[in-house]
């Protein structure tokens, strides 16, 4: 007899898709899971509509039933455990239990449900979900992020985890094993995306992002708030400077030109640009010719040469060098792994 399983095969003739196994508790907030189901369990291959899922989701807990959200419904999960056993990636998302916690350990019932982890299974968290990942010792030594709000106790009770307190999210390890942590529920948005574009390339990530409007790419190193009062709309921004570049990421742009689109002083201009983004200007400009990059090596068959010029890195070396630090992976590797992906 077969043995039954949480996940329904794939239609027939149809690759077996990468299965995800969304972990929930009680009193869960409804808008992570939404996030997951929406975004990965939407992603098809090519970015094309017609395309076939690239993912099958699943919801799962400890203990399978009635669980009360945190609004005014409650959630049927018909999956325990073993869903986790069949998973590729599982996705851990937070609860209210998290950060009344007064100890570093698991409940009884999570620690038998992590018990079904398969080595080498991708895990991933969401907000206060990274107090389970850290209380199960998935997080010893690692870099890991959570919500800004619930930091300090974090790290009281997890000192042997490198907490990163500003970020949207972390990826440390391997593809296969790797260990992933986002901030707050917004953030959960960014780590999904970030999984679809590593596994599937900027197209697909790009497409789910464009029908589920949403920005296509928020660096992981991104500030989780800013520190500064909300600008009034009277006060000037950066926003006309940035849409400036981007128009012209292949042109030489220099950090006085940015600042001059908004007639501010060089200062005065890294100072907003900082508080608005997160980041230096030039370190974004930096991402945005290398996410451009990504794009034409998908999309189009410019040469490696070619992509450097119209991106504006400048030259092959330039190019395979952002590459190497960013990704791990030369431009040809890059291309070779991503083009037509689905």
């Amino acid at each position: 007899m077969t043995p039954r399983t949480a996940f329904p095969p794939p239609p027939p003739g149809t690759a077996p898709r990468h299965r995800v196994a969304v972990l929930v508790r009680p009193r869960l907030l409804s808008l992570e899971l939404g996030i997951v189901h929406q975004l990965l369990g939407r992603a098809k291959a090519g970015g094309d509509p017609e395309g076939a899922l690239l993912y099958e989701v699943l919801t799962c807990a400890a203990e399978p039933g009635e669980l009360p959200t945190d609004g005014d419904f409650t959630l049927t999960v018909r999956h325990g455990p073993e869903a986790l056993a069949e998973a590729d990636t599982v996705l851990v998302l937070s609860s209210p239990e998290d950060y009344t916690l007064s100890r570093p350990e698991l409940t009884p019932p999570l620690a038998r449900a992590l018990s079904h982890l398969r080595p080498g299974t991708r895990i991933a968290s969401i907000c206060t979900g990274a107090f389970v990942l850290a209380a199960a010792g998935l997080l010893d030594g690692r870099r890991a992020t959570t919500h800004w709000r619930h930091a300090e106790t974090f790290a009281r009770l997890f000192p042997g985890v490198a907490l990163d307190r500003d970020v949207l999210y972390t990826d440390d390890g391997a593809d296969e094993g790797a260990v992933l942590t986002s901030a707050g529920c917004a953030a959960g948005i960014d780590l999904c995306l970030h999984l679809i574009r590593g596994d599937h390339g900027m197209a697909v990530a790009n497409d789910v992002a464009r029908r589920t409007v949403v920005p296509p790419h928020r660096e992981g190193g991104q500030c989780q708030f800013i520190r500064e009062p909300v600008r009034q709309p009277a006060s000037p921004g950066t926003a006309a400077a940035r849409e400036w570049a981007l128009r012209r990421l292949g042109e030489p742009i220099t950090l006085a030109a940015l600042a001059a689109r908004e007639s501010m002083s060089v200062r005065h201009f890294t100072r907003r640009f900082r508080a608005e983004v997160g980041m230096a200007p030039m370190a974004w400009l930096t991402e945005q010719r290398l996410r451009f990059a990504r794009e034409l090596l998908e999309e189009s068959d410019l040469s490696v040469d070619r992509v450097a010029e119209r991106s504006g890195l400048g030259t092959a070396a330039n190019l395979r060098q952002h590459f190497h630090a960013a990704l791990g992976l030369a431009p040809g590797a890059y291309r070779t792994t991503f083009r037509g992906r689905g």
